[in-house]
């Protein structure tokens, strides 16, 4: 007779019993009598190769009590409480972990039992495998596109975003306090450019990653939520869309062109200075020789003066050019007012 460390004794099949023919499968009342009256066995595992059976959540609450009353605050601890259905049956601490019937016989202890520890460091399992666990019930709505996305090919797993023994958010059980910390474990970059002086306002709780980002995958680039990039950022900057009479091809090609939209040191999230920025595309006509004086009083027209620069690179080529997101003006071929 051997003693689990759940203090259950766990007897050794009766005398006289007589064990099942090689390549059957015992049914559950067989494997109750053969395991003795104190072995609880709910059901049969068919699937599993060491015929391991399922014991249920009231054996586990045994050694794990502590635990357990951590875990009764999170949304899957409730989940289990109140008995809810899944696809593989009645949720218990086994849907997830796999049977435990050879935890129990071996005592207990981390890897006992051959148990799902959900551990990347464990070696006998990967991160597709205990992927495949989550995915089981989490595979519809947001999570749909989760196989072949960036995160999935990047061995990411599951767990690396979300806790679920410990509640440490309102929602999404998520590993870090706030969806931002989360995403920085591996976005360090990200982290570095939100701190810049011209910022999204994701340090403020105003909005997330996950606002323009699905981190579970998508159809789209970048993970993006929307289609596009534009489309992702009309989300919020409606008035941008249009249409325009007069539209401003690279802004209606992306607005990436311009706005570099995780942090800038520059004003408007702009990728540089303003003028630097037009001059991209646009050599500046108010410098070249014949063009008059712009700005200078006085001058001979034609050799420019002092001042000739002076709207153009001492303010901002938005000075006049201000519509530079579209205009439906008579005007508007030069984005002016």
């Amino acid at each position: 007779m051997t003693v689990a460390a759940v203090g259950v004794a766990v007897s050794a099949p009766p005398a006289g019993a007589v064990p099942p023919a090689a390549g059957t499968v015992p049914d559950a009342k067989a494997l109750q009598v053969a395991a003795g009256p104190q072995m609880p066995v709910l059901r049969l595992a068919p699937d599993d190769p060491e015929g391991r059976t399922y014991v249920g959540s009231k054996l586990c609450e045994t050694c794990h009590a502590g635990l357990f009353d951590e875990f009764a605050e999170t949304i899957m601890g409730r989940n289990i409480k109140s008995g809810k259905a899944t696809p593989q049956g009645k949720m218990e601490c086994e849907s997830c972990h796999g049977p435990g019937s050879a935890h129990v016989n071996a005592g207990g202890g981390r890897g006992a039992g051959h148990i799902r520890s959900f551990r990347k460091s464990d070696p006998r399992t990967s991160v597709a495998d205990t992927n495949t666990v989550c995915l089981g019930c989490h595979e519809k709505g947001e999570q749909t596109y989760w196989r072949g996305s960036t995160h999935e090919t990047r061995d990411v797993a599951c767990t690396d975003c979300h806790t679920v023994m410990r509640k440490t958010t309102p929602r999404f059980q998520l590993a870090k306090t706030t969806v931002m910390d989360t995403c920085f474990q591996c976005h360090k970059d990200r982290r570095a450019q939100s701190l810049r002086t011209s910022h999204m306002p994701v340090r403020e709780g105003k909005i997330t990653c996950a606002n323009c980002h699905n981190p579970h995958g998508s159809a789209t680039e970048a993970m993006l939520r929307e289609d596009t990039v534009n489309d992702t950022c009309y989300t919020c900057h409606a008035e941008k869309r249009g249409p325009y009479l007069f539209e401003h091809p690279p802004v209606r090609e992306n607005c990436l062109n311009c706005h570099d939209p995780h942090g800038s040191m520059h004003d408007k999230l702009l990728v540089v200075s303003r003028e630097r920025l037009c001059q991209r595309c646009h050599t500046n006509p108010h410098s070249q020789a014949g063009l008059g004086t712009l700005g200078s009083v006085g001058t001979v027209a034609g050799t420019g003066g002092a001042n000739a620069m002076r709207f153009a690179i001492g303010g901002s080529c938005q000075n006049c050019h201000t519509n530079i997101h579209g205009s439906n003006s008579p005007s508007g071929s030069r984005w002016h007012r």
